[in-house]
């Protein structure tokens, strides 16, 4: 066909040389110099003859640049003989060749005088061309641009696509073509083509002509009149449509485009790079559409991207919704979950591989594509969090899912519009789901039911406890054993919750746990009486007689010591010391394994909070409130260890007053002190200590040495200034008084074996003053104590109470006499 059409040009310019080319008519030309014999049958003739027929209609009757005014007629003319040579090809043969002579002549004549017709008024001089009007021109122009692709590599450019190009630039003046239209077609056909094969490499020349398509206020006022008068009716949507020369061209491009990037998660999945180019022509040809079309509302790049952002990420999230809603009809996982999940990958695919190319016409392209996500699953989920009432499996499953996602968008928002914007966007754009919250509520109400019996549990172990060591290396009663096993599992369980937990909920279950371990503690001390149970009524203060005090000590005052005690005396009977030392190991081993268990909370809190997200944190909170509570423990731990020291003190009171009350406090310097010496008790002393020693576990020995030897202070104490009327010291019995005193000392530092020196020594030395006193001659305390009742101050540093009771002890008239005038101080009954 090539060969046959350049034959019969050649053949239609002969002669013509020198006449003017643009009147040319090539379509008549080719039906005078192309003979039917030409072809191998008549139908290709006929379809060849047709296509000649049409091009000349649609360059003079169709699309004309300007009216026909009186030439009118021979437009119908012209079909008509259109029509004729159609119909001529059904006569026959040797008919048909003459008809068809007569009308090609006809045809030359009518064709000449349409194509040389005057032309617009601002072309004057010249003639309208039979092939200048519009879209007809163009289409041509279009069909002519296709030439520039290799046939056999439709999406490379031919090896003479400059001389291709720089030859068609030469048919502009003949088809109308301006600058404009052929950057416009060109792209046309470039973006076409790139649609067709594929090859990218077109996209970069289609912007660099696209971009050099002057908008309306860079073109002349002559062009803008005449690209306004390009117009056409297409058919769109049923219905026809009115369109200008750029809007025919640029509006299937942007239709198109618009189709990809309403879903470039589906579109440019596999080739995102593609994806800057398409976008780029997007803008482009937008923005020219826009100019266009003069009603139109402008929009900048921002509002279209967010157009494109929200509309992909629909269709996204509306694909895996239905997914996983088909594949899941088989399975036991919830929806919400995997799709919480699916969303995290979509939303990292989206800030990782298509934000960054979209941020360059929207800064922020990352925000608004996380948060519809986020907007689009919370729909979805806020149902479910309306429903949940405990923790079910399906909120095991969904609850971390949907915090997992809601932290990795906050995170995908951080990075995009940076930390110091995050709380205010986070507060102005996002309704955060709140799972914590919800999650909150449900694992306050199962650490409420796992902590409702703990106390009463408690009390029924204590109870059956026996306070016997479990065996020679543990010390300590069954029952701590117990409660920490229980204690243990509840918070196993509360760290093997994978729902989303807070701070709140960490410290409701320290404040539980707390609360059972005091009241633990409460019951092992329970029990125990006061002190002052142990310790027998103050005998009347009466001045010293040494008869009476003498048929007293014989009597031993029996009936005044028992009768103090009757009351608590079975319990305290049932106090042993290994009964004290069991509870007092088992609650130093409560302190310890309470350590323990902190350390272990705060490691597993730890640990929790490095497997969430790393951007975890409440919105407008910058507090650091998922950091392990301080003195979680701080009230049970001072708790067990004010017990440690109670019974510590009781354990030494209930030796000194109780078990060794009558050795100690009763008989301890009666009738005087030589006959009955402090070193006498040495030996109960020892086999007291061993027994302690042996029971007690060996962190507590100091603590429980250290009660003893108060209490041994106190006994001594007691014995020195209320030892009643069975009791004398004299001024020389201070010497030995101190000896005994030395002895206990030494006694307690056991050659450093014992307590420390400096414990003994500050705790011994409450007792010397009053040995001091004790070796006072009784004139100088009578002066002291006339000098202190009177407002003044002791020369020895004594109270009034203090140097009494020595005077009372003393046994000579003269101390008798002044504490009967002074002091009104009655004889020792007899």
């Amino acid at each position: 066909m090539d060969i046959r059409t350049r034959q019969g040009l050649l053949n239609a310019l002969v002669g013509k040389i020198g006449k003017r080319m643009d009147n040319f008519l090539i379509p008549v030309e080719l039906l005078c110099c192309v003979s039917r014999t030409e072809f191998s049958d008549k139908k290709a003739y006929l379809r060849w003859q047709k296509r000649q027929l049409n091009m000349l209609e649609e360059g003079l009757i169709n699309h004309p640049v300007v009216g026909f005014g009186e030439l009118g007629r021979k437009v119908n003319e012209l079909r008509i003989l259109l029509r004729k040579i159609e119909e001529s090809e059904s006569l026959p043969p040797s008919a048909a060749e003459i008809q068809r002579t007569e009308f090609l002549r006809s045809l030359r004549d009518i064709s000449t005088a349409l194509a040389e017709r005057p032309a617009r008024g601002d072309l004057v001089g010249q003639v309208c061309h039979w092939v200048d009007g519009y879209p007809l021109n163009v289409r041509l122009y279009e069909k002519m641009l296709c030439s520039v692709f290799d046939v056999l590599d439709e999406g490379k450019f031919t090896e003479e696509v400059e001389e291709i190009l720089e030859l068609l630039r030469s048919t502009w003046r003949i088809l109308g073509i301006t600058e404009t239209i052929h950057n416009t077609c060109y792209a046309w056909v470039l973006f076409r083509q790139f649609v067709i094969t594929g090859e990218q490499t077109l996209l970069q020349i289609v912007i660099d002509h696209l971009r050099k398509i002057p908008l309306k206020e860079q073109r002349s006022p002559q062009e803008r009149l005449h690209l306004k008068s390009l117009c056409c009716l297409v058919e769109w949507d049923e219905r026809s449509q009115k369109l200008t020369f750029l809007q025919s061209f640029l509006s299937p491009i942007q239709r198109w485009v618009d189709t990809r990037l309403g879903d470039y998660h589906l579109h440019f999945s596999e080739e995102p790079t593609t994806m800057v180019e398409i976008v780029a022509v997007a803008m482009i040809t937008r923005k020219i559409l826009i100019e266009e079309n003069e009603e139109a509302m402008e929009l900048d790049e921002k509002e279209w991207i967010d157009t494109y952002i929200s509309s992909s990420i629909k269709c996204a999230f509306s694909r895996i919704t239905h997914s996983i809603e088909t594949k899941l009809e088989t399975t036991h996982e919830h929806v919400l979950a995997c799709l919480a999940e699916e969303n995290k990958k979509l939303l990292k695919k989206d800030s990782t591989t298509f934000s960054p190319i979209l941020s360059r016409w929207h800064p922020h392209a990352a925000v608004i594509s996380a948060s519809l996500l986020h907007k689009l699953y919370g729909h979805k989920l806020k149902p479910f969090l309306d429903r949940a009432e405990h923790l079910t499996e399906d909120v095991v499953s969904v609850f971390p899912a949907a915090e997992s996602f809601e932290q990795y968008v906050i995170m995908v928002i951080a990075s995009a519009c940076g930390e110091a914007d995050l709380d205010d966007y986070c507060k102005r754009k996002l309704i955060l789901y709140q799972v914590e919250t919800t999650s909150g509520m449900l694992i306050l109400r199962w650490m409420n039911s796992q902590l409702k019996g703990i106390a009463g549990w408690i009390e029924r172990v204590i109870e059956k406890e026996v306070w016997d060591p479990i065996s020679p290396h543990q010390r300590y009663g069954c029952s701590i054993v117990e409660a920490h096993s229980f204690i243990d599992e509840i918070v196993d369980q509360f760290f093997d919750l994978k729902v989303p937990m807070r701070i709140g909920e960490l410290e409701s279950l320290c404040r539980g746990l707390d609360n059972a371990f005091q009241v633990y503690t409460g019951q092992v001390v329970q029990q125990i009486v006061d002190k002052e149970d142990l310790i027998p009524p103050v005998p009347v203060l009466t001045r010293y007689k040494r008869e009476i005090g003498i048929k007293a000590f014989v009597r031993k005052e029996v009936t005044d010591v028992k009768s103090t005690n009757d009351k608590n005396s079975n319990q305290i009977n049932r106090l042993t010391t290994k009964n004290l030392c069991v509870r007092l190991n088992t609650l130093y081993y409560a302190v310890m394994e309470l350590n323990k268990l902190e350390d272990s909370i705060q490691e597993r809190w730890t640990r929790k909070k490095h497997e969430s997200f790393n951007t975890k944190r409440s919105i407008g909170d910058n507090s650091g409130s998922f950091a392990y509570p301080k003195n979680a423990f701080d009230g049970s731990r001072k708790d067990m260890n004010a017990a440690i020291d109670r019974i510590c003190e009781f354990i030494g009171m209930k030796i000194i007053f109780w078990d060794l009350r009558e050795h100690f406090i009763s008989n301890l310097y009666r009738p005087n002190v030589s006959e009955s010496r402090l070193e006498l008790l040495m030996e109960s002393f020892d086999l007291v200590l061993n027994e302690l020693c042996d029971m007690i576990m060996e962190p507590l020995r100091d603590r429980v040495v250290t009660g003893l030897l108060q209490a041994s202070i106190d006994g001594l104490v007691r014995v020195l200034l209320d030892g009643g009327p069975s009791r004398v010291f004299l001024a020389a019995d201070a010497k030995l008084l101190e000896d005994d005193l030395q002895i206990l000392k030494e006694f307690f530092i056991s050659g450093g074996d014992g307590l420390p020196r400096g414990t003994v020594e500050n705790l011994v030395a409450r007792v010397r003053p009053i040995i001091n006193l004790i070796s006072l001659e009784t004139r100088v305390l009578i002066d002291d104590l006339r000098e202190v009742s009177q407002g003044g101050r002791s020369r020895f540093g004594a109270d009034s109470k203090t140097l009494l009771r020595v005077l009372c002890h003393r046994s000579d008239s003269e101390a008798s006499q002044f504490l009967k005038k002074q002091f009104k101080i009655p004889k020792s009954a007899a």
